[in-house]
C-alpha cells in the first residue's frame, strides 16, 4: 500500500476520534529512543528511580524488542477532570483526605485499554493484516517519550506532557503497529522561563527541568507500603494518594477542567473521604469503595497509613481514640508506628499515656522507635510549657 493510502487512513482516523472516545492522537516513528536511554541510565545512577518501572532499559527504549518489525507507534490522550464539584468540606472533628486527580473516577488503566481496544477494532476493520501491541502506564515503553515524539504535547519541566488543547490533564497510552502511518511533528517546548512547578514541589523532588527524583516525590511516597520518614510525613499533608501540586500551579492548566469522559468523573465522597472511618476499613469494604479507582492498586495499607498521617498533620484531637485503637490493635507494625507518630503530633495526656504503654509492649523495632520518638516529643512540649 502506498504512502498516500496511509495518509488517507490517518486522516479518516483523526475524524473518527470522538466516536472512539479519544481526545487526541499522534503518530511516532518506531525508532529507538536513544537519547532517552542515556537519560534513564543517568537517572538510575543517581538513585532517582521509583522501583515501579520496567527494569530493562533496552526494552524501555527500543520498540523492536517488544514487537516484530514495528512501523509506527500510535499515541493517544484522554482528558480527565481537574475540578471537584460539590466537594465535601474538611472540618474539625470531620477532617478529610484527598486522592489525586489521576485516581478520580474509574481506574484510567481500564478506560485507556478500552479506548485502545476500540481503536484496534477500527483499524482491523480496514486493514486485515493489521497487527498491534497496546500499552497503558505499566508497559515497557515510556508513555511520555512516545507522546512527545508523536506531537501530543511537549515534555514539561514537571515531567508531564502538556497538550495545547487540554493542558497536562490527560492520560496517555500507545499502540505499536505494523502500519507505516505518517509521523507527526513534535511540539516545541512552551514552558519558557517558567519554573512554578519546580518552585512549588513540596519536597524538592523536581531536581531540575524535566528531572524527577521519584524517591522524594510525594506521589510516589503515598504509594509505598513501608515506614515513612518524619520529614516526608509532614510534607504529605492530607494526601491519601498521589500529588497534583506541580500540575495545579502550572499556568497552562489554569481554568481547565474536562467533564466529557463519563467514566472519569469523580465521586466527591470517594476522592475526598473522611479520615477516621478509613482506619477501620476491612479488605472487603476497601474494595467496595476504592476497587474501581487506580488508587487501589497497592491495596488498603498505603491509604490507611496515609489517613493516619493526615490526622497527625491536622492535629485532630478528636481522632485520638481512633489512633489509640490503631496503636494498640492493628496487626501491621507500619500502622502502629505511624499512629504513634500522629499521636505525638497531636499531644495531650491521653495520647501520652497510650504511647507510654505502647512503648513498653511494642515488639517491632522500627515501630517502637517511632513510638518512643513521639513520646519524647510530647514530653519535650510539656517541659516547654512548664
Amino acid at each position: 500500500m502506498s504512502k498516500s493510502y496511509y495518509a488517507k487512513l490517518k486522516a479518516e482516523l483523526l475524524e473518527a476520534l470522538p466516536s472512539l472516545g479519544i481526545d487526541k492522537l499522534g503518530i511516532a516513528s518506531a525508532e529507538p529512543f536513544r537519547e532517552l536511554k542515556h537519560t534513564l541510565y543517568r537517572h538510575r545512577e543517581l538513585g532517582y528511580e521509583s522501583g515501579f518501572e520496567e527494569p530493562d532499559l533496552d526494552k524501555r527504549t527500543d520498540p523492536a524488542l517488544l514487537f516484530d518489525d514495528p512501523q509506527s507507534i500510535i499515541s493517544i490522550a484522554v482528558a480527565y477532570p481537574s475540578k471537584l464539584k460539590n466537594a465535601p468540606k474538611s472540618e474539625p472533628g470531620a477532617h478529610r483526605g484527598i486522592l489525586s486527580r489521576s485516581a478520580w473516577g474509574m481506574d484510567y488503566h481500564h478506560v485507556l485499554r478500552n479506548r485502545l481496544a476500540r481503536l484496534e477494532a477500527w483499524l482491523k476493520e480496514r486493514i486485515p493484516h493489521f497487527r498491534a501491541e497496546s500499552m497503558v502506564d505499566t508497559g515497557e515503553l515510556v508513555d511520555r517519550a512516545v507522546a512527545q515524539r508523536a506531537g501530543i504535547g511537549w515534555s514539561a519541566k514537571n515531567c508531564s506532557i502538556i497538550t495545547p488543547e487540554f493542558g497536562s490533564w490527560v492520560y496517555l497510552g500507545e499502540m505499536l503497529t505494523n502500519l507505516p502511518l505518517p509521523p507527526d511533528i513534535p511540539i516545541i517546548d512552551q514552558c519558557g522561563e517558567c519554573t512554578k512547578c519546580i518552585d512549588a514541589c513540596p519536597t524538592g523532588a523536581l531536581v531540575g527541568p524535566g528531572q524527577l527524583n521519584a524517591q522524594r516525590c510525594v506521589s510516589f511516597v503515598t504509594q509505598t507500603k513501608g515506614f515513612v520518614s518524619d520529614e516526608m510525613m509532614r510534607k504529605i499533608g492530607n494526601r491519601l494518594y498521589g500529588c497534583d501540586t506541580c500540575q495545579v500551579v502550572c499556568p497552562v492548566n489554569k481554568g481547565l477542567n474536562w467533564t466529557h469522559q463519563p467514566e472519569l468523573q469523580p465521586d466527591p465522597d470517594q476522592v475526598k473521604p473522611l479520615l477516621v472511618p478509613m482506619l477501620t476499613l476491612s479488605n472487603r469494604e476497601f474494595q467496595e469503595k476504592y476497587g474501581t479507582s487506580s488508587s487501589s492498586w497497592r491495596g488498603r495499607k498505603p491509604l490507611q497509613r496515609n489517613a493516619v498521617i493526615a490526622l497527625g498533620n491536622f492535629k485532630d484531637a478528636s481522632a485520638v481514640p481512633a489512633l489509640i485503637a490503631v496503636l494498640r490493635e492493628d496487626p501491621r507494625p507500619v500502622l502502629r508506628g505511624t499512629a504513634g507518630w500522629s499521636l505525638g503530633r497531636i499531644g495531650g495526656k491521653e495520647a501520652e499515656a497510650a504511647l507510654s504503654e505502647a512503648a513498653r509492649h511494642e515488639q517491632d523495632g522500627e515501630a517502637r522507635s517511632m513510638i518512643e520518638d513521639a513520646l519524647g516529643q510530647i514530653k519535650a512540649a510539656a517541659c516547654k510549657r512548664d
